[in-house]
């Protein structure tokens, strides 16, 4: 069921508010998405991925 637009602003409040002192951004990288993605009721791993092997110039 989606959110409705309170429950949505409710938790970016929440978020906003849980996040407001934070400077560390590479130490918390992924924990702020987790969170990001929660305001809209999705996960991370639905959208997102994080530090994806490269591919070399030869296909390995």
């Amino acid at each position: 069921m989606p959110l409705s637009w309170n429950e949505i602003k409710e938790r970016a409040l929440e978020f906003s508010r849980e996040w407001a002192n934070e400077c560390s951004e590479d130490a918390e990288g992924k924990s702020f998405w987790d969170g990001f993605f929660n305001v809209f009721g999705i996960t991370r791993k639905r959208l997102a991925s994080f530090e994806q092997r490269v591919k070399k110039l030869d296909g390995r």
